[in-house]
Parts: C-alpha cells; structure tokens; sequence
C-alpha cells in the first residue's frame, strides 16, 4: 500500500473480475493517444489481450484503487530483448493509465514501483515502455519515475 496527496492508494493484482475496468482505461489511453498517431483505427480498437495478460504467469497486471474504486492500471510482462541485446529479457510496460481525476496524485508513481517490484522479483532488471514524443505529461511521469529516452522509431508513410 501506497500513500499519495492523504489518499491511500492501494495496488493489487487484477483479476478477470477486472476486465470490463480495465477494458475501459484502455479505451482511456487509446483516446488520449489518437491525437499523437493519425494511424490508430476510428471504431473498436484495443491495444491488448487483457484477460490474457491476466492469466499469464509471465506478466502482472495491477490496478490502482482509492477508496474502493479503481483509478488507474497497467502491467508489466516477461519480453524477449532483441538478440543482440543485453539482457536477453526484460519487463514490458503498458496499459499506464490513471482516471484524470487523481492525475498528479502520485497514482502512476505507485503503480510504476509494484510493476518494478514484480519485474525485480520475477529476476528481470530493466523496464522498457512506448511514449509518443509529443505526450509531455506522459514523458514526465516516466522520467520522474527513473525512465530514460533510449531509442528512437522512425516512420516514413509511402503513398
């Protein structure tokens, strides 16, 4: 358990129980992300296979709750680096997402540690996550979390 800004925050694994909450930040962040990347579908889209990223024993999905109610998530899974990397695994970040409400509250920061604590108890030691550049509020959660800019994807549309 957590404290931020008086309230407890209080981050527990998610369950199938979950998935309709989770499902609905998802559609959260997608919103949010539209605006950086003209390339997302209108309509339906998700990002993940939330029930099974649940279920799976090589990731940790967490949900961030004040007072009874969930306000935020995301997860952490075992990922293959690539094979000329150091290390050979590392944890995958995604699915970071806390209702608007208690954004600055350190909601995200709670989250981060329990997915760091889980990534370090599961033997893997280094986080890798995707930000769009231009999400500065994104980018300063991240940073103020330890996480440092480290590649660069490029993207050239051919018509």
């Amino acid at each position: 358990m957590r404290e931020a800004s008086g309230e407890k925050t209080v981050i527990r694994r998610a369950s199938l129980a979950d998935l309709e909450t989770l499902r609905r930040f998802e559609q959260g962040i997608i919103a949010a992300e539209r605006p950086y990347d003209p390339t997302i579908r209108q309509g339906d889209v998700q990002y993940y296979d939330i029930g099974a990223l649940i279920v799976s024993p090589d990731a940790y999905v967490a949900l961030a709750e004040r007072g009874g109610a969930a306000v935020g998530c995301g997860f952490a899974r075992k990922s293959p680096s690539r094979s000329c990397e150091e290390p050979p695994f590392h944890a995958y970040v995604g699915l970071m997402f806390v209702a608007p409400e208690h954004r600055g509250g350190g909601v995200s920061a709670a989250l981060l540690a329990a997915l760091k604590d889980w990534a370090r108890a599961t033997g893997l030691f280094e986080i890798r996550l995707e930000v769009y550049p231009g999400n500065a509020p994104a980018m300063r959660a991240y940073r103020k979390s330890g996480f440092e800019p480290h590649m660069l994807e490029m993207r050239l549309r051919l018509e």
